[in-house]
């Protein structure tokens, strides 16, 4: 009687059919459980019990919880069921839904696998190591059980393959902030960044998120042969907003208008008799200019070149000259500064006229009083 009521028990089951179970034991390569509304007893492969790996059935599941398990296989007295496929069919529902609407949601990093991270959600979620971040991570070790935001970038149900993005996320973060600051900024308004990138004709600067050109006549007052000789990666600089294109995403910087400027305090600097060392910048006829300071340039007249009269300037300087100079005046606010190399030569004009040796010891007087002698002689 019970053989035949087991019989007809097992007879209304059918594969891939859903029922309810409660579990009742938990054993080391399978779960038994009671199934709903009936006196057939059912077990769960450990395979069949997620999408991912499991060492023991414990780590999913304990004794009464209530599951919802579809029929794998029927046997006389048993029903080999599967939680793993109840949970991928009411899975990719949720997933399609989300990947239609380009969803971002959280999920908990179950396993490092080589070449990326496996998320359990109901089915199987790979996540390649090119889209864990935006930058390159040599040991994923640390991603096991973080939790993290991602979004599904590939998605096909019959060949069971999701594929995940955190680094779309991430992308896609960086990219509001980007928007949100060049709403925000200003002409004319300061602030801190710092070097990324250094190129032949200036230095990219962050300023929170999005990036701003310093060409390189900004980044110093003086003139700049190449920006690796003023500024490195990874330096925290100040910059000022010189423009801002909205629809090109460019911004241009200044380091140099942050800077004070090289005349700025120059008559402290450079006071009056202060004797500096320069170099020859231009020749031109009425004289040459001597920078003295990196963007600050002096003028030694002609006249104060040499005590030595000279026809131009060229006969006695080139151009990259290292010279010693005087400061004769200096006009911050017209930024003029008046130099002199003749002062700090010795003059030897003086003993270029100097009597001749026989005549030394006479004086002037004598001379002329022995002409008058011979007058009056006369």
């Amino acid at each position: 009687m019970s053989e035949d009521m087991n019989n007809i028990e097992v007879e209304t089951f059918t594969e891939g059919e859903k029922v309810k179970g409660t579990v009742t034991k938990i054993e080391e390569k399978q779960v038994l459980v009671d199934i709903e509304n009936s006196k057939l007893n059912g077990i769960i492969p450990i395979s069949e019990l997620s999408s991912l790996h499991v060492e023991k059935a414990s780590d999913v599941v304990s004794e009464g919880d209530e599951l919802d398990l579809i029929v794998t296989k029927v046997e006389e007295d048993l029903l080999v069921l599967s939680k793993r496929k109840v949970d991928a069919e009411n899975a990719w529902e949720t997933l399609e839904k989300r990947f239609e609407n380009n969803e971002v949601f959280e999920a908990e990093v179950n396993e490092v696998v080589k070449g990326g991270l496996v998320v359990d959600l109901g089915v199987r979620g790979f996540v390649p190591a090119s889209l864990v971040e935006d930058y390159y991570v040599e040991d994923f070790s640390g991603y096991q059980g973080k939790t993290l935001s991602f979004k599904i970038v590939e998605l096909e149900k019959d060949k069971n393959r999701l594929i995940l993005s955190h680094r779309a996320v991430i992308e896609e973060e960086k990219e509001k902030e980007k928007k949100d600051l060049l709403e925000k900024l200003e002409v004319g308004q300061t602030m801190k960044g710092t070097v990324q990138r250094i190129t032949d004709f200036g230095a990219f600067v962050d300023i929170g998120g999005v990036d701003g050109l310093v060409h390189i006549s900004q980044l110093a007052h003086h003139h700049v042969e190449k920006p690796s000789d003023v500024v490195s990666e990874g330096d925290e600089v100040e910059v000022k907003v010189l423009s801002v294109d909205q629809d090109n995403e460019r911004i241009s910087l200044s380091i140099k208008e942050t800077l004070p400027g090289p005349w700025t305090d120059i008559a402290e600097k450079a006071p009056r008799g202060a004797i500096l060392e320069g170099t020859v910048k231009r020749l031109v006829s009425f004289g040459a200019f001597v920078e003295v300071f990196p963007g600050v340039e002096g003028l030694v007249h002609i006249s104060q070149i040499s005590h030595r009269h000279i026809g131009t300037p060229h006969e006695v300087l080139q151009e990259g000259q290292t010279v010693k100079v005087k400061v004769l005046d200096t006009n911050e606010q017209e930024q003029r500064m008046s130099l002199s190399m003749k002062e700090l030569e010795e003059d030897h004009s003086q003993q270029e006229y100097e009597a001749p040796e026989e005549t030394k010891g006479f004086q002037l007087s004598d001379m002329i009083g022995d002409k008058l002698k011979d007058f009056n002689k006369e």
